[in-house]
């Protein structure tokens, strides 16, 4: 049976597995579902239609599920997907999804997500992301799996950031951030390939370094965006065994709807 401090509001409608913990002074929805092993700890809300996987951890004073920050929405029955094993630190905030954008706000799983970050209306957060202290996602903003965010960050509505990209403490990203790729600065612009991350996730040498030379081609060779996207063509038919991760920087780069950061 879930634990539930006598301070706690749960209210009727609301679904929760037999060993969550609801903390001092939380308030959950009648349409808020917690997974197995979901931790409130406390003065944490969730409201709205929310529904929370396995083994997530909400630190003191998150609002969680709220109504979106977004003039256009009218009440509409919309929702916030959360899936296993996140950490939400203190006093973060994640929107409900709106109409106009799918209806669904989606965060993955085992994101690290540091003190008051706000995730905005219809965002999708992939899985093993970390947004430090203070980092902000306007609405419809996707993040790609392992990208990380520094703190003071913010990104512009509709911006998308690749998986395995960097941006460094207090970058303002107002296009797209191409997967692999670091940067920094307002506004932000690109300083290579995120190496030691990649290292660190088991990528090899080989693939390494031919995510160098795909980041020379799109940067420092003076090409267009298609032509630099022919070329990346040409660089996968020399590594065939690097092929599939130069892929995935090729088609972010052609299917960037915003433009990527120069």
């Amino acid at each position: 049976m879930a634990r539930i401090h006598p301070t706690a509001l749960v209210a009727s409608g609301a679904e929760l597995a037999d060993d969550v913990e609801i903390g001092p002074y939380c308030v959950v929805g009648a349409k808020v579902r917690l997974g197995p092993g979901t931790v409130l700890e406390s003065h944490v809300v969730v409201g709205g239609r929310t529904s929370v996987g396995r083994s997530n951890r909400f630190f003191p004073f998150c609002s969680i599920g709220g109504v979106p920050q977004d003039k256009k929405y009218g009440g509409e029955d919309t929702e916030l997907v959360i899936g296993d094993g996140n950490t939400v630190r203190e006093s973060c905030t994640f929107s409900l999804g709106t109409a106009q954008g799918g209806g669904v706000t989606r965060i993955g799983s085992d994101n690290w997500i540091m003190a008051s970050v706000h995730i905005a209306h219809d965002c999708n957060v992939g899985d093993h992301v970390i947004l430090a202290n203070n980092a902000t996602l306007a609405g419809h903003v996707t993040l790609g799996d392992w990208a990380i965010v520094g703190g003071m960050s913010g990104l512009h509505q509709f911006c998308s950031m690749g998986a395995h990209a960097m941006a460094g403490g207090g970058s303002i990203i107002l296009r797209d951030v191409p997967p692999y790729v670091i940067c920094n600065g307002n506004p932000c612009a690109p300083h290579g390939i995120n190496s030691e991350g990649l290292k660190r996730r088991g990528f090899d040498g080989d693939t390494i370094n031919l995510l160098r030379r795909a980041y020379k081609v799109i940067y420092r060779d003076g090409k267009t965006v298609a032509e630099a996207v022919a070329a990346l063509d040409g660089l996968a038919a020399e590594q065939p065994g690097s092929a599939a991760a130069l892929a995935v920087l090729r088609d972010f780069v052609r299917d960037s709807q915003r433009g990527i950061i120069r």
